[in-house]
């Protein structure tokens, strides 16, 4: 099971968890880990995530693979061109270079991006890593990676309705088939 990847509303998430930085920078990893989990918390809630990313197990904990590619600028060349055109590295930071806006993401997304961000805004980057650790969905992979299937993380986050999220998910790669991104 699979949702598709939304890669506006990708940029979206990101610089609205950037924006609310003052100097519109983060730690990359730190970046990952917030995706990461508002994505989780919307399987959580609504039963699909707000990215529609695939999620991996690190070493250093879970990810989101398309975003850790167009981070490390290895991403599909569409995409990685389309996030370039937005945000610039600087070392281990990502800085918010111009403002995508927020029209794919409804109140509702916004709002666990900034709870997300608030909640963890005293964690540092280890802190963060340490957290997903406790992940049940984790496993540590060593020095390779490990993709999460989303049926983990549900039954990690106690999901009661597993066929209503495989349904969710089937009709948005259907939709996402017939009308695009």
């Amino acid at each position: 099971m699979s949702f598709a990847f939304r890669s506006l509303k990708t940029i979206q998430a990101a610089a609205a968890l950037l924006k609310l930085h003052p100097q519109q920078r983060m730690g990359r990893m730190r970046l990952l880990k917030l995706l990461y989990i508002a994505d989780r918390e919307s399987l959580k809630e609504k039963g699909r995530p707000i990215t529609g990313d695939r999620p991996i197990s690190l070493k250093l904990g879970p990810v989101l693979s398309g975003v850790y590619d167009l981070i490390k600028g290895t991403g599909l060349p569409t995409r990685q061109a389309e996030w370039d055109s937005w945000f610039r590295s600087e070392g281990y930071q990502i800085v918010l270079a111009s403002d995508p806006g927020i029209g794919k993401l409804s109140r509702y997304e916004l709002q666990v991006l900034r709870e997300i961000a608030e909640r963890f805004a005293s964690k540092d980057d280890d802190d963060l890593c340490d957290y997903t650790h406790t992940f049940a969905e984790w496993k540590d992979p060593g020095d390779s990676s490990e993709p999460i299937s989303l049926e983990a993380i549900l039954e990690a986050v106690g999901c009661a309705d597993m066929e209503a999220v495989r349904e969710n998910a089937r009709l948005d790669l259907a939709a996402t088939r017939a009308f695009g991104e």
